[in-house]
């Protein structure tokens, strides 16, 4: 538990390299989940207003015992929720969804470049919480290289970390880069490919022989190649066992050949929605897609 590996964040931070994600877990099943997550070992835990289910991650952690600073602790501010007075009764509910006295990684949740002055808003609105402590390390989510650009004209904070969709198939190989030239982590969501795709990785033959040699799952060679990659990942469940075979990925190391082999798998799919066009309207299309 206490081997796992840790990136160091611009702000000094030690944030671990593998985490949980709750992205789509509905709160009736957050707490346990979340609480079996703790108890196997995970020490970062992933959330967002968005995902409802904020209220559902803190009574998991308080369930859990631990010191707080055992723990780190993502959520993220929604698009509706930009601009400077918006974002700030934002991260007030989440503060108090949460039942936290800081948060560990606050992040904006996606760039909306069609209304980035409301983005810029509410990322300046934060640094106060950020300088205060209340946040320990402010981040973006989603952010292309030119919204990175176009966020340091307005702010003297970098951010600590960039939360971007990224699997074997959509490599993000532009955007690490871009990242990794301002000393801002990437954090991997859809760490497997994504609902669409998450099948045709899994047999995938380059992966499942991997797979085979070194007597582990598909899933534990995929997030094996995010951790080596210098990646933080979030993969998700609420199966316990899933849950269970998802932490264990520090006994074994691909080598060069086979990360190249995965590397190879790319193809700039994306399974999620585009930076580039995504809105609050493009979200309420979502929406009415699932009803």
């Amino acid at each position: 538990m206490n081997d796992q590996p840790h990136l160091r964040l611009n702000t000094g931070a030690n944030m671990p390299a593998l985490g949980f994600g709750t992205f789509a877990i509905k709160p009736e099943d957050t707490r346990a989940a979340v609480r079996t997550a703790i108890e196997t070992g995970y020490r970062l835990i992933d959330t967002a207003a968005n995902y409802k289910n904020e209220a559902e991650v803190g009574q998991a952690i308080a369930d859990s015992g631990l010191d707080r600073g055992e723990l780190f602790v993502t959520t993220k501010l929604w698009i509706e929720d930009y601009g400077h007075e918006h974002a700030l009764r934002g991260f007030e509910a989440s503060m108090e969804a949460l039942s936290l006295e800081y948060i560990d990684l606050y992040l904006l949740h996606w760039p909306l470049p069609m209304d980035f002055e409301r983005t810029i808003a509410a990322f300046n609105a934060l640094e106060p919480a950020l300088i205060s402590g209340r946040i320990r390390a402010l981040g973006v989510s989603n952010f292309n290289p030119e919204h990175l650009d176009e966020l340091s004209h307005h702010t003297d904070v970098v951010p600590a970390v960039n939360q971007v969709e990224l699997s074997p198939l959509l490599s993000q190989r532009v955007v690490k880069a871009a990242n990794a030239s301002r000393g801002i982590i990437t954090e991997a969501w859809s760490p497997i490919g994504g609902q669409k795709r998450f099948g045709d990785v899994l047999r995938n033959s380059s992966i499942a022989s991997i797979a085979e040699k070194h007597g582990k799952t598909p899933i534990q060679v995929v997030l094996r190649w995010h951790i080596q990659q210098g990646n933080v990942v979030i993969p998700r469940s609420i199966n316990p066992d899933h849950i269970a075979s998802n932490f264990d990925v520090f006994g074994f190391a691909l080598t060069d050949s086979e990360m190249r082999a995965i590397d190879g798998m790319n193809i700039n799919e994306r399974g999620g929605p585009d930076p580039e066009t995504f809105d609050v309207a493009a979200y309420q299309k979502i929406l009415a897609s699932r009803s």
